[in-house]
């Protein structure tokens, strides 16, 4: 079955000219089918790139809006339109406005897990993979809002000692990661390496080894001379991981809601899917010409900046 799905999207990309871009925290057979597989920042700068008429983004919502901020002339499919984020989704625009309205003098900058409307009203969009760069390049005299990200945004801004005011978002996987079942595996594993994604809370992000976004920890750990990691972030990671370093023991800490750390939203995303949305080029993505045109200013400015 899951040979015949393949040879249909592998027929199918072909006769559509088309590019599947897929995230590390999708299922493991769609991460192997993808063209392109990386995190928030590479799959943007690979749908920028792209010559491909169709764009099918196994992701999430606000990754395959960015793709079609960067590409109005190309259809853009997202597999499943369920497909949210609890960052982008949990923002009350009525707030977030009377939040920026503020603070006019203040540069706002953005994390990508937001929606159109957010990035429209952004100076710059970030991710966890250039974030220190983006924050860095605003002068250090300049006041910055940072959203909708609160634990990414209290982690620059005390390691960055800059003067920002952070918006109270949160990621449900990261938000949730029981502290006490981390430092039970500190001490059950004292010579483990611990890799955290800086959307942890504080308290995770004051003992562990390593904090970085999802490709600096794959790359990162991959290295490492120690034989078992501990990972704080989607356990999706662990695919790639064990496809680079197959010699090391990867353990993901569990949280306090879900038992193990998984993206719901990334998981909609399905071979079948995939398959119906090429034959069908449905789910589109689509938005508002004037909208699109606000929002492309700051992603532009995050690519030149992450150059």
């Amino acid at each position: 079955m899951k040979i015949n799905i393949i040879d249909k999207i592998n027929r199918l990309r072909k006769e559509r000219n088309a590019v599947i871009l897929a995230h590390y925290y999708t299922i493991d057979e769609v991460q192997d089918i993808a063209d392109y597989l990386g995190d928030s920042l590479y799959l943007a700068q690979k749908a920028k790139e792209t010559d491909a008429d169709v764009i099918v983004f196994a992701g999430v919502h606000f990754m395959a809006e960015t793709a079609k901020i960067l590409n109005p002339s190309k259809i853009v499919l997202l597999p499943d339109m369920e497909s949210g984020c609890s960052l982008a989704d949990e923002m009350d625009m009525d707030e977030f406005r009377a939040w920026r309205a503020k603070f006019p003098d203040a540069v706002l900058i953005s994390y990508i897990n937001c929606s159109t409307e957010v990035k429209a009203m952004s100076d710059i969009i970030c991710t966890s993979s250039n974030a220190e760069k983006i924050v860095n390049s605003v002068p250090v005299d300049t006041k910055i809002l940072f959203a909708p990200d609160r634990n990414l945004g209290n982690y620059l801004k005390k390691k960055l000692d800059r003067d920002m005011e952070v918006w109270e978002g949160s990621c449900e996987v990261h938000r949730e990661y029981s502290f006490k079942a981390a430092y039970d595996l500190k001490e059950k594993y004292p010579d483990a390496y611990f890799a955290a994604h800086p959307e942890c809370p504080s308290n995770i992000l004051d003992f562990v080894d390593f904090i970085g976004s999802t490709t600096a920890i794959i790359n990162t750990v991959a290295k490492r001379p120690e034989k078992t990691i501990v990972l704080l972030t989607e356990r999706g990671v662990i695919h790639e991981l064990k496809k680079i370093a197959p010699d090391k023991t990867y353990i993901d800490v569990p949280n306090n809601k879900m038992g193990c750390n998984i993206c719901p939203y990334m998981k909609l995303n399905t071979l079948e899917k995939i398959a119906d949305a090429l034959e069908k080029l449905e789910p589109q993505i689509n938005m508002e010409e004037s909208l699109r045109l606000q929002a492309l200013k700051p992603v532009e400015r995050m690519l030149i900046l992450s150059l």
